[in-house]
């Protein structure tokens, strides 16, 4: 896993690692590295579509792609698991892996439980009804390394503390 992340939004530093590691695992000759490299470049490429001509995304924006990548890949271990395919839910965890190595450290719970007290003070949050303005304070500070829903619960028990 990686702290690599360029908030400003300018040209990817992940991005162009990704491009780096494609490259050489065409040069070495690493297939299963290089398939999943490729299909990471090639959802970032459609995202960088949707997002409009001549846009490129920024570390945050490739995080979120890869990140829904990791979920899509979570989902399918499951389901392959469930359906007594070991050797796909294999593959499929290996890939992930991999993806796993381009996201940023996830946040442990004291480093969570930090964040959104800072978010409640810097927010000025006082009771449930402010959940919005945490929740958009801390969205760019634990996007790709913490579950929405986690924070979700985190900040209305914060809150619910708060006013009761």
């Amino acid at each position: 896993m990686t702290d690599l992340i360029n908030p400003e939004g300018s040209s990817s530093q992940l991005l162009s690692r990704l491009r780096e590691d494609q490259k050489e695992c065409m040069r070495s000759g690493n297939k299963e590295r290089l398939s999943i490299l490729r299909m990471a470049l090639s959802s970032i490429r459609n995202a960088e579509i949707e997002k409009g001509k001549g846009a490129t995304l920024s570390d945050p924006e490739v995080i979120a792609v890869l990140s829904g990548m990791v979920r899509k890949l979570d989902e399918s271990v499951d389901q392959f698991e469930k359906g007594g395919r070991p050797d796909l839910a294999e593959k499929e965890s290996r890939e992930r892996q991999i993806l796993k190595e381009y996201l940023p450290r996830p946040l442990d719970e004291a480093e969570l439980d930090r964040l959104v007290d800072e978010a409640v003070q810097s927010t000025g949050a006082k009771s449930p009804r402010d959940m919005g303005s945490v929740m958009k304070w801390l969205g760019p500070r634990t996007s790709g390394r913490a579950d929405n829903r986690l924070v979700s619960q985190k900040v209305k028990a914060r809150l619910g503390e708060q006013n009761g």
